[in-house]
């Protein structure tokens, strides 16, 4: 047994002894999204820095513990509270807790940001289904020996977002009267926001809508073989002619008030799996 997946059994065998049911989906919390916690019928909380080998946030607006409960009717475990490279994780800190819930037995991985929009036509507190991402600007979480007990030495990206999540998240979305964007997600190290010459580079490139994270967890889902959904709240407009700055507060904020919306998406693509 080799060195990393020895920890993830050592965090899965600590986390079964709390809470010994099974969750069918994982969720992931992106920043100003902790509320979402709200709709799940909690039924355990284990806090990250209680858990062998797992990482603890350090980011404002993720409060950093597994929450364990049912929503739409199924189990599920939710992180409230992500890692990123940019905190000074290496990249197999970042993917541990993904791996950790594949290893506890979740077979849907569902996925949140707060992103920058650089599509025309976007506005802030804009719900963008990810389509498809560019991964150029940060680091593989594959890179290194590959380990077999995960998955191939290369793994097919052609579908990173699971097209018949897509589909039944578009109709629970026109049932509601909610209109989604959609589009293609780039993540960049961060910590810092863009350019406006970034921004502009960005877009050329084909992306819709930027962030800190999610490209890494995805990769390790597809490697894996776990189907995974994702969604971004725009929470500020990248291109923009205004002499205007992008504050941490003000992403929390959009997030907050875009969370409504996508508790209940959320909520109804649960019980549909």
């Amino acid at each position: 047994m080799t060195d990393i997946v020895q920890k993830i059994e050592t965090a899965v065998s600590y986390i079964k002894n709390i809470y010994s049911e099974t969750p069918l989906v994982g969720i992931v919390l992106g920043s100003g999204l902790g509320s979402f916690t709200k709709e799940i019928e909690i039924e355990k909380e284990i806090a990250y820095g209680d858990i062998p080998y797992f990482p603890v946030s350090t980011v404002e607006g993720h409060s950093g513990k597994l929450i364990f409960g049912v929503l739409g009717g199924k189990k599920v475990v939710a992180m409230a509270g992500r890692f990123h490279y940019y905190e000074g994780y290496g990249t197999q800190e970042v993917v541990f807790p993904i791996r950790v819930m594949k290893y506890l037995g979740i077979e849907t991985l569902l996925l949140t940001n707060a992103a920058g929009g650089m599509q025309k036509g976007f506005v802030v507190g804009d719900l963008m289904i990810i389509t498809d991402h560019i991964s150029q600007f940060t680091v593989n979480p594959l890179i290194g020996k590959n380990e077999k007990a995960f998955g191939t030495r290369f793994p097919d990206m052609s579908e990173p977002y699971k097209k018949h999540l897509i589909a039944k998240v578009k109709t629970i979305a026109a049932t509601a009267g909610y209109t989604l964007k959609e589009g293609v997600y780039v993540a960049v190290t961060g910590p810092t926001f863009e350019t406006r010459a970034e921004y502009k580079m960005l877009a050329v490139l084909g992306a819709d809508a930027v962030g800190m994270s999610t490209v890494q967890e995805t990769i390790v889902a597809a490697h894996m073989g776990l189907p995974v959904f994702a969604m971004s709240v725009i929470t500020d407009i990248g291109i923009r002619d205004e002499e205007n700055v992008i504050t941490h507060e003000e992403v929390l904020e959009a997030a907050k008030e875009a969370e409504p919306k996508l508790a209940h998406i959320f909520k109804e693509l649960v019980a549909q799996l």
